[in-house]
């Protein structure tokens, strides 16, 4: 999928969203995430009943107006019904960085309400098609226990596979790539800082190996920087990871204003 429809639309990136009219576009797992991450995922939690709670924090000096007020760090955090899943957006307070970007949704979840500790949580960058991340909250909203694993990895991997994914030659149980070995999706160690059950996983010594969980990413030139990345802790169970991965490598086309600009030339368009 490297052909455009229109080549001679002028399809500029920079333009905020809304300055140009929606386009189709495919395929997904290189459209971005049309500089609404934010809001369509959270149109997909508000839709599921959740609650959203915006924490500020500043500094605020007596009899102050509000609009002097200095506030220095905000999050979004939205809680399930039952308040065993929650979905932090937290790109505007400090966010640490995966694959070389910041990340923008932290969903977690815990198996009751005695513990205020999750018991796993994802991690999405920005440039991750928000159709996926939702589609990962609609199952992970579905789940009666978020926190039990029902599945075996393998299902993650048939979730691409079904889309024309390739399993990876040397490790085709863990490892597989689109046609054009862009993105990637593989089962192995987290990166540092993945949050998970045991909190000794964040100590891990250097000769020691850590947890395994599964990472996706895309990669449109090799050695280039990530276009997007996800990072999934050791207990987020497989067919949650599985939901994430089917949306993401689906081949239905998804509406777009604002392209990548490091993929606008490889995706196919149309007008909607």
């Amino acid at each position: 999928m490297e052909a455009r429809l229109y080549p001679d639309f002028p399809l500029d990136p920079s333009v905020p969203p809304g300055g140009l009219p929606p386009f189709w576009v495919g395929p997904r797992h290189l459209a971005g995430d049309d500089g609404r991450l934010y809001d369509g995922v959270a149109d997909a939690l508000s839709n599921l009943g959740w609650t959203s709670l915006t924490i500020v924090r500043g500094r605020h000096e007596l009899d102050e107006a509000p609009e002097d007020r200095q506030v220095l760090r905000s999050t979004v955090l939205h809680i399930s019904p039952d308040t065993l899943r929650w979905a932090q957006w937290s790109l505007a307070d400090e966010p640490f960085h995966l694959g070389g970007l910041p990340i923008a949704w932290q969903i977690s979840a815990r198996a009751d309400t005695s513990s205020p500790l999750a018991s796993w949580s994802s991690y999405f960058t920005t440039d991750v098609p928000g159709e996926a991340v939702a589609d990962f909250l609609v199952a992970l909203d579905a789940r009666d226990q978020p926190a039990v694993p029902l599945a075996c990895p393998e299902l993650v991997l048939d979730a691409v596979a079904a889309h024309g994914w390739l399993r990876d030659i040397d490790q085709p149980h863990v490892a597989a790539a689109d046609p054009t070995f862009a993105s990637h999706i593989s089962l192995g160690e987290v990166p540092p800082l993945i949050q998970d059950t045991d909190p000794s996983a964040l100590t891990t010594a250097a000769d020691e190996e850590g947890s395994t969980g599964w990472q996706a990413w895309a990669e449109p030139t090799l050695g280039a920087p990530c276009l997007w990345a996800a990072s999934f802790g050791s207990s987020v169970p497989h067919d949650l990871v599985a939901a994430f991965s089917a949306s993401l490598s689906s081949s239905a086309p998804v509406l777009r204003r604002v392209l990548p600009e490091a993929t606008r030339e490889r995706l196919l368009r149309a007008p909607a």
